[in-house]
């Protein structure tokens, strides 16, 4: 009594009862807080029992792992350790003035919320204090770094001025510098080799009979000593071992062995008549390495592999892949004999295997293979692969023939082997066959659509109307009918027979795949059959597209088409589209240009003409209709055309143009001049202008193309085209003032212009003014910055005054500003010395990839090395990117000229003016020259070629 529970919690209550009071005290059921002793008030302690803690021992015992790894235990040595370090040594001479004790005063403490909290809070003092001192501290440590370094400088430091000096010296006194001599000792310099002196038989004859076992020879061994004694031998000083060692060792037996051996191995290879060796050294050779394994493995793994193989025959020796690993080892390892013993061995085992009796056909030579595959067909009657590995065996047509026959009586059903017999087949024997073998083999749609191949006209439509009785879910049945009737010209039965297949398709449960049926129309179109093409086009081309998405589509399609060939099913879809989207420019320009490039003169003007009567608005479906008809030597049409189009669109620049260009192209001079003079004064704009001055100007009416361009430049002073006509008129009249005037003039009001900046710092460089053309180069740069063309010229000009160093810097420079510049690129490959320019090319192709200039500078590159087919490569791939670049055709043709045919030299001329390019430094300056202004694109191409010269 008086006594409290050992939990320290407060007593649990009796039940409550009548007398007791009904309200609960609030604290009942919940924990008790920490620290709390029940009755503390009333002078009770609280204590504690085992079973609170559980087995007798203190909470600061150590645990009794003495079976735990060495390195682990916490008894013993380890405890004792522990105890030392948790003792505080508070010891005077542990005592700091500033710092107190070395260690912490509270180390044995409880680590509670609030020292955590002090902690955190310091910590991020001492960090801000850190962070405030931060930057001197590292200023501090930098000027200690630099005045070790200034005072302990590295070897390599010290030595610097002198490499420097290195630069400037001669070869004679590179030579001078005497050779560093050899500081090693005379023995370390000069080494004995160990010397190995050849032991006579008798030595170790002699001392396998004592039993002996020295390992150096004794000089003085088998010498009689004085005193009469002579060398003692092995086991004379402990008596009773007296009698000699037992091995034995024969040399002269040895060598009669090995003779005897050597002989055996030559009689086997010797002549049985003459004694003579018929050894043929390669074929000696060849057996050699027959007899080694020509697998990669190693001789251990296949002695693995058979033990292995071994225990799973033994284990289940009805397992067929066990008896074909094992054979296909031992023929790997070249026991072929074995590999044939074993797969029969697993026929014996495996009678019902098909692959099992294949290998053994496989193993086994011609005869014996033939008699294996009967025995298979004995045991497996119903297996087509064994029937088709037996008529492979035999080498007569009339065997093959027989054994399909006979297999096909065995298996009928199978359409593998029937094709196979219909292959061997005459025609004629092989309709009959084939009239037995869709009897057979109702469903397989190879073998009717064969048979209706064989048939005639009327028979292979009924054989057609059977297949897609017995077949109603495939295409394909549909599909050669529809060819059948375009074949024998019934056209206008092709369009009902696919309407009514998609028809009877879909009520079949056939989902129509737009993709698939595409491809057959391909098909088709290769085929030749352009009716049945078109038509599946038509009846497919609209099925699971969203109305807003199918000129995107259909534009696709037709792209995929022609790259596929199929020019047939992309004018059906060009043909679709334009009935669905009449009025649609994209659509229609599309199509020209489809019919352009792979349609005929006649197709292509029938399609502008309906084209412009639906989009009378498109200048250029006129201009495409009349400069076909121009290419076409038919003016009066081409004139028609245009009229037309003045009709429907007055006043339009590009028709004026146009106009304008056919009548001077055909020297009718007057009638331009008409044309532009009613075109200044209804439709006056810049171009017009400029083609106005640039058509006196051709025709050597300087005065007139004069007047024309100052009027011009009254109205449109910011256009530089016209500043610049106005320069290159007056250099052509040597009036270089009048030039230098007129180029300033324009950059004033067209300070953006780079064609009028090369043109004025040109004019300088011609007249001497090297220094002003590079002022001016400069000060363009200034206002253009980043302009690849400017930095071109910049660096042209250096390398034509001869101060290649000042290029090479200029260089440098324009392509850290440009770095993605494909013509400066392609200038600092040729920049460079011969050895170094495959690797500027190499940077220039990972800068700019796709850059015609940079592709057409590797090209030149391997040309320069004469590696012809690389060069040809480049070449075109640099045409096919940009062949609007006049420049590459222009070398390519030179090119070819000197390296390739003349098919080759025409080819690449009917590309260039297919092309029409109209870019190019090169070409440009031929093509724009007022003497060459009526010169076709084949005659500037050569031109331009000529004067191409192989610097490079």
């Amino acid at each position: 009594r008086g006594r409290l529970p050992s939990s320290g919690r407060p007593p649990p209550m009796p039940m409550a009862s009548p007398l007791m009071g009904k309200k609960k005290k609030p604290f009942l059921g919940m924990a008790a807080p920490l620290g709390y002793v029940p009755g503390l008030g009333r002078g009770a302690t609280g204590f504690t029992t085992r079973s609170d803690i559980g087995p007798a021992r203190d909470a600061n015992d150590p645990v009794d792992d003495r079976h735990a790894p060495p390195g682990q235990r916490t008894v013993g040595d380890k405890m004792k350790k522990n105890q030392e370090d948790d003792e505080e040594d508070l010891n005077d001479t542990n005592y700091d003035e500033f710092n107190g004790y070395a260690g912490s005063l509270f180390s044995s403490g409880p680590y509670e919320k609030d020292d955590e909290e002090a902690d955190a809070i310091y910590a991020a003092l001492d960090k801000r204090m850190d962070e405030r001192r931060k930057e001197r501290r590292e200023l501090r440590e930098k000027d200690e770094i630099e005045k070790y370094r200034m005072e302990r400088p590295k070897i390599q430091q010290q030595f610097s001025d002198l490499k420097r000096k290195l630069s400037g010296m001669s070869d004679e006194e590179w030579l001078s510098i005497p050779e560093v001599g050899d500081a090693r000792n005379k023995r370390q310099r000069n080494p004995r080799y160990e010397k190995l002196t050849p032991v006579p038989d008798s030595f170790f004859s002699k001392h396998l009979t004592t039993g002996d076992k020295h390992t150096t020879v004794d000089p003085l061994q088998g010498l009689n000593l004085p005193g009469g004694l002579e060398s003692p031998y092995p086991g004379g000083m402990t008596p009773g071992l007296m009698t000699p060692g037992t091995g034995e060792l024969d040399m002269r037996k040895i060598g009669q062995a090995r003779n005897t051996l050597m002989d055996m191995r030559l009689s086997q290879v010797s002549d049985s008549v003459s004694g003579q060796t018929v050894v043929d050294p390669k074929g000696y050779l060849t057996d050699l390495n027959s007899m080694i394994p020509t697998h990669g493995g190693d001789i251990s793994d296949i002695k693995k592999a058979r033990l292995l193989l071994k225990s799973v025959r033994e284990t289940n020796p009805h397992h067929p892949p066990a008896w074909i690993a094992s054979a296909r080892l031992e023929e790997v390892t070249g026991k072929l004999q074995v590999a044939r013993n074993l797969i029969m061995k697993g026929t014996e085992m495996c009678p019902k295997s098909e692959d099992v009796w294949l290998e053994a056909a496989r193993l086994q030579p011609g005869d014996t293979a033939k008699a294996v595959v009967a025995q298979a067909v004995r045991h497996l009657p119903g297996s087509v692969r064994i029937y088709i590995r037996a008529a492979e065996l035999e080498t007569d047509v009339r065997a093959k023939k027989r054994v399909l026959r006979k297999a096909l009586e065995n298996v009928s059903k199978s359409v593998r082997l029937w094709k196979t017999a219909v292959e061997l087949e005459e025609p004629e024997d092989a309709r009959i066959m084939l009239s037995r073998a869709v009897e057979c083999c109702p469903t397989s749609v190879e073998l009717w659509l064969a048979l209706a191949r064989l048939e005639t006209y009327e028979n292979a439509r009924r054989v057609l109307n059977k297949a897609r009785e017995n077949i109603p879910t495939d295409r394909h049945i549909w599909i050669t009918a529809a060819k059948l009737e375009e074949a024998n010209g019934n056209t206008q039965m092709v369009e009902k027979i696919i309407d009514r297949a998609i028809t009877s398709l879909r009520a079949n449960g056939v989902e129509i795949n737009r993709e698939q049926w595409i491809q057959d129309a391909e098909e088709c179109d290769k085929a030749g059959s352009v009716a049945t093409c078109q038509a599946v086009i038509r009846a497919v081309i609209g099925i699971g597209i969203e109305e807003e998405d199918c000129k995107h589509t259909w534009m696709e399609d037709a792209e995929s088409c022609v790259s596929h060939g199929a020019l047939e099913c992309a004018r059906a879809i060009y043909a679709h589209a334009l009935q669905m989207f009449p009025s649609k420019k994209s659509v229609w320009l599309r199509a020209a240009y489809f019919e352009k490039n792979h349609g005929t003169r006649e197709s292509l003007e029938a399609l502008l003409q309906r084209a412009v009567a639906h989009c009378p608005k498109a200048e250029v479906l006129w201009l495409m209709g009349a400069k076909s008809k121009w290419l076409a030597e038919d003016v009066p049409a081409a004139r028609s055309i245009l009229a037309l189009a003045f009709q429907a669109n007055p006043n339009s620049e590009e028709i004026w143009l146009a106009a304008v260009k056919l009548e001077s192209e055909n020297n009718e001079y007057e009638r331009a001049r008409r044309l532009l003079a009613k075109a200044r004064s209804s439709a006056p704009t810049a171009r017009v202008f400029m083609k106005s001055v640039k058509l006196e100007w051709v025709l050597g009416n300087i005065e007139a193309a004069h007047d024309l361009c100052t009027e011009a430049l009254k109205h449109y002073e910011d256009f530089p085209k016209l500043w610049m006509m106005r320069g290159q008129i007056e250099e052509q009249s040597e009036h270089n003032e009048k030039a230098r005037e007129a180029y300033n003039q324009g950059l004033k009001k067209c300070p953006h212009s780079i064609p009028l900046w090369l043109l004025l710092s040109r004019l300088e460089e011609r007249v001497g003014q090297l220094t002003r053309a590079r002022a001016i180069l400069e000060k363009s740069r200034l206002k253009n910055a980043q302009s690849p063309e400017l930095w071109l010229e910049s660096v042209r000009l250096e390398y034509r005054a001869g101060l290649k160093n000042i290029a090479n810097t200029l260089m440098a420079k324009a392509l850290q500003e440009c770095p993605n510049s494909g013509i400066l690129w392609a200038e600092a490959v040729f920049l460079e010395a011969r050895p170094q320019r495959k690797t500027k090319s190499v940077d220039a192709l990972k800068k700019c990839e796709h850059d015609p200039h940079v592709l057409l500078a590797v090209a030149k590159l391997f040309w320069s090395e004469r590696k012809i087919t690389k060069a040809r490569e480049w070449f075109l791939r640099t045409v096919k990117i940009e062949p609007d670049l006049g420049d590459a055709w222009a070398l390519f043709y030179k090119f070819e000229t000197q390296h390739g045919t003349e098919e080759q030299q025409e080819e690449v001329r009917k590309r260039c003016e297919n092309a029409e390019p109209r870019h190019g430094e090169l070409w440009c300056a031929e093509s724009k020259h007022v003497l060459h202004w009526q010169k076709k694109i084949g005659e500037i191409l050569t031109q331009v070629a000529s004067k191409i010269k192989n610097t490079f």
